[in-house]
């Protein structure tokens, strides 16, 4: 594999996708791989072939580029697919906080459970079933790598509904996470070894050393020590728990009853409700500086994201060893979670592809949460597998912070209202309205 060809599946994410490239090309190895973008989009499709086209040539790289917006040519022997798909896009991600607000339900990122989890997938499943379709009429080998959230729910709803199974979804919390405690105490990232595993967005430090020696106790002391940083909910985690969870507080905090339904924990947690909204609205505002700084010929800047997709690549084209974390179906990985659910694990990458690593079984408050994670992705995707609604209602019920907010003829109300305001995006099966 001299040449791999890597497609971009939603290549109008020109920001995530300029990242990306830059972390690829800054391999020698990969310098003349052959880069297929795909979008839907013609003006998005273009700027991200232009910005790809500008990135080779500052990094004195050499691809072949080619631009598509016919998915399954861009797909056409394919070595890697990297899934970034946000469908619906901004007007998606404004129903999904403006509904659930009118009913009295916050939200602070809304893409991984809670009701805007629940319809982020529930209207990505069927791009998922007909991308997985593709991929195995025209590049059946490929190694698709999913960065569209929600993570957990998309990649157990690819591996069940299309029977592909070089699926692993890519997130970088874990990474950032050790980067950010490694700063926090004051030690080289480098020098750090640690291990994390879960679910994705609600994965745990089981470990963590430098020199041999545990940081935790380090940790401790610094919290204890310091007001502001028990202001954080995954301080506030961590203290209850035991382990340090691996995603942000923001992103924490929906997850788990305790937070958004208490205006107190909310001022004491400084928890930003709809915080997502002003990202997206940046994400939208970075897109258009980019497409008008080409259009104009000025320079962009160039830097690498370290995302894990670059780097499996590398590794199966090249053989190199390296570990990452993935989110992959469970099937004994974790010892006290679902077989059928979706872990993220740490996973040896080299020229076999990725090899999810063995954990055993979880302290048992952890796997208690992660269970209820779980437990709601399997409701959103047997609605869908099984062409049943009441699912997604039964999901809404079973979600923590949802559950913790609204009596039952609410959460039902507010399906239905989500339903009318997605009903375009959903399969036709899961638009009825079931009324309280």
């Amino acid at each position: 594999m001299t040449t791999p060809k890597i497609t971009f599946i939603g290549a109008g994410s020109v920001v995530f996708t300029q990242g990306l490239l830059a972390d690829l090309f800054a391999f020698p190895e990969l310098k003349n791989a052959h880069i297929s973008l795909h979008d839907i989009d013609p003006e998005r499709l273009a700027t991200a072939e232009a910005a790809a086209r500008h990135i080779a040539a500052r990094l004195g790289a050499s691809p072949r580029v080619t631009a598509h917006t016919d998915r399954r040519e861009s797909l056409a022997d394919a070595d890697f697919v990297i899934n970034i798909v946000q469908v619906g896009m901004v007007e998606a991600t404004r129903v999904d906080f403006d509904v659930p607000a009118r009913h009295g339900l916050r939200q602070t990122i809304g893409d991984t459970l809670g009701i805007g989890g629940i319809f982020r997938a529930l209207r990505t499943f069927p791009l998922l079933k007909a991308l997985g379709e593709d991929i195995a009429a025209v590049c059946p080998e490929a190694w698709l790598l999913n960065y569209t959230n929600p993570m957990a729910m998309n990649v157990q709803y690819l591996t069940q509904a299309t029977g592909l199974t070089r699926v692993v979804g890519l997130c970088h919390s874990v990474y950032w996470t050790m980067r950010g405690l490694s700063d926090l105490l004051q030690v080289p990232y480098e020098e750090v070894t640690y291990r994390a595993a879960g679910v994705n967005h609600q994965a745990w430090v089981l470990r963590f050393e430098h020199d041999g020696a545990d940081m935790y106790p380090r940790l401790d002391a610094l919290i204890a020590e310091d007001e502001q940083l028990r202001r954080r909910v995954r301080v506030d985690m961590y203290r209850r728990l035991g382990y340090y969870p691996t995603e942000t507080s923001e992103h924490s905090s929906e997850y788990v009853p305790w937070y958004l339904h208490h205006d107190g924990e909310v001022e004491r947690l400084r928890l930003p409700v709809g915080a997502y909204l002003d990202i997206v609205e940046e994400n939208v505002r970075e897109y258009e500086k980019t497409r008008d700084a080409l259009a104009a010929g000025a320079p962009l800047d160039v830097e690498g994201t370290l995302e894990y997709a670059p780097q499996i690549i590398h590794s199966v084209v090249t053989g190199t060893p390296r570990t990452v974390y993935g989110n992959v179906p469970n099937h004994g990985l974790i010892d006290n979670l679902p077989a059928h659910g979706v872990v993220e694990v740490p996973c040896l990458v080299d020229a076999l592809g990725v090899q999810p690593t063995h954990v055993g079984a979880l302290p048992p408050q952890l796997a208690a949460l992660n269970r209820a994670y779980l437990s709601m992705n399997d409701l959103v995707v047997r609605a869908a597998l099984e062409d049943d609604p009441r699912h997604i209602r039964h999901a809404a019920m079973a979600d923590p912070a949802t559950a913790a907010t609204l009596p039952v003829e609410r959460i039902w109300a507010l399906c239905d209202d989500m339903v009318r305001a997605h009903a375009d995006r959903l399969q036709p099966s899961l638009r009825a309205l079931l009324g309280t």
